[in-house]
C-alpha cells in the first residue's frame, strides 16, 4: 500500500456555451486584408462545483483540502469548500487529496465529470510531495506566533488537519495584506494578520469539520469556543455553517468590532435591519437576518459580543427549519474562525479552545 497526492486544477470553460472572437489583422500595403474567425469555447462561470471521477480497484483517497471528497467503491466525489464555489469564465480553482493504492501501478483517472458534463482535456501523472503543501511566510511576523505551534502558514489556501479537524488559512477576498496561520492542534489556533482596512472581507481563517448528514438523522450538536481578538478592526467571530451542497449558509456571530455587519433583506439609516429581533435559541439570544450573496441564501445569527460560550447549533438549525426557511436539509461544513475585513496593524486572533460535538 503506497501513499500519494494529487493536486487537480478545474476551469469553468469545462461546461462551456460557445463565443465568437473576430480577429482582424493589420493589413500590409497594398495586399488587401486577411480576417481570421475563431469560436472559442468560453464556458460559463460557476458559483458551486461537483468533480466526479472513477479510480480502478485499489485506490482510495483518505484526506483532502481545499475540497470535501467522497469515495464509494471506485466513484470519487469532491465538491468545492465554502470558500472556493465561485470560479469565474476560464478561471480555475485547485485542490489536492491524500490517497493510497496497491500494487505497483498507479493509474491516472481516464475522465472526469463536472456538474454532471463530461469534462476535455488530459490527465497527466507526475510524482506528487508526500505531505499537503504549507508556504512559510515570506517576512515572518515579529509577534503572534507560538515557538510551540505544530504548523505555521502563510499561503492563500494553506490547510492542515489534526485530529479530525481541518485548518485553512483561507485568505479569499480581493486587497488582502499578509496573513499568517499556527496552530498547536486542530482546536488551539490562531492567525497573525495585518489587511487594510478597506471594504470586503479579505480572509476567513477557520477550523471545523464535515458533517454530510441529514437534518432529522442529528440527534445532537452542540459546540464551545473561547477566542482572544484585538481591541480593534474591522472583524468578525463566526461560526459559518454550510447545507445542500452550499445553497444555505448560517453564519453565527459571537462578537464583531468595527466596520462590520451582515447581508440582510432591508437596510435603514442604522445598518442592516433584522427579520427576528430578539430570538431565544441554542442558549443565546439573537437578532437574525435573512439575504442572500446571489449564490446561495444566507441567515446571519448576531448576538451581543462574547469571547466564550456554549451554542446548541441543532436547535438553532431546526429553528430555521421549524419556520420555513429551510427544509430537511443536509448539513455539510461546520466551521469556526475569523472573517476578517481589516486590521489595525498586525494583528492577533487566537482560538484559545474549540470543540464541535455531533451525534
Amino acid at each position: 500500500m503506497r501513499r500519494r497526492i494529487l493536486a487537480l486544477a478545474l476551469t469553468a470553460a469545462a461546461i462551456t456555451a460557445g463565443a465568437g472572437v473576430l480577429t482582424a489583422l493589420p493589413a500590409a500595403a497594398a495586399a488587401g486584408c486577411r480576417v481570421d474567425y475563431q469560436v472559442s469555447s468560453l464556458g460559463d462561470p460557476l458559483s458551486s462545483w461537483t468533480l466526479g471521477w472513477s479510480f480502478p480497484a485499489g485506490q482510495t483517497v483518505t484526506q483532502a483540502w481545499n475540497a470535501t471528497v467522497t469515495q464509494s467503491g471506485s466513484q470519487v466525489t469532491a465538491r468545492n469548500a465554502g470558500y472556493n464555489g465561485s470560479v469565474a469564465t476560464n478561471g480555475t480553482v485547485s485542490f489536492g487529496f491524500n490517497g493510497t493504492w496497491t500494487g505497483s501501478a498507479n493509474p491516472a483517472p481516464t475522465a472526469f465529470t463536472l456538474n454532471g458534463t463530461a469534462c476535455t482535456g488530459a490527465t497527466t501523472p507526475t510524482t506528487p510531495p508526500t505531505t499537503p503543501p504549507t508556504t512559510s511566510p515570506t517576512t515572518p511576523p515579529t509577534s503572534g506566533v507560538p515557538s510551540d505551534a505544530a504548523w505555521v502558514a502563510s499561503g492563500q489556501w494553506d490547510s492542515w488537519t489534526n485530529n479530525g479537524y481541518t485548518l485553512y488559512n483561507n485568505i479569499w477576498g480581493s486587497g488582502a495584506g499578509s496573513q499568517t496561520i499556527w496552530a498547536r492542534t486542530g482546536t488551539n489556533w490562531g492567525v497573525v494578520a495585518n489587511h487594510p482596512r478597506t471594504s470586503g472581507v479579505k480572509s476567513y481563517p477557520n477550523t471545523g469539520k464535515t458533517l454530510n448528514r441529514t437534518l432529522s438523522s442529528l440527534g445532537s450538536v452542540t459546540s464551545t469556543f473561547n477566542v482572544s481578538v484585538p481591541a480593534d478592526g474591522d472583524y468578525a467571530t463566526a461560526y459559518d455553517i454550510w447545507a445542500n451542497n452550499h445553497a444555505y449558509e448560517v453564519m453565527l456571530w459571537t462578537n464583531q468590532h468595527g466596520a462590520v455587519g451582515p447581508i440582510a433583506e432591508s437596510y435603514d439609516a442604522n445598518g442592516a435591519v433584522p427579520s427576528v429581533a430578539n430570538l431565544s435559541v441554542g442558549g443565546h439570544t439573537w437578532n437574525v437576518y435573512r439575504g442572500s450573496n446571489g449564490a446561495n441564501a444566507v441567515y446571519s445569527f448576531i448576538r451581543t459580543n462574547t469571547s466564550s460560550g456554549t451554542i446548541d447549533i441543532l436547535a438553532i438549525m431546526n429553528w430555521l427549519r421549524t419556520n420555513g426557511w429551510w427544509g430537511d436539509v443536509t448539513v455539510g461544513e461546520l466551521q469556526f474562525g475569523f472573517e476578517i475585513t481589516g486590521t489595525a496593524g498586525q494583528s492577533n486572533f487566537t482560538c484559545n479552545s474549540f470543540g464541535i460535538n455531533a451525534s
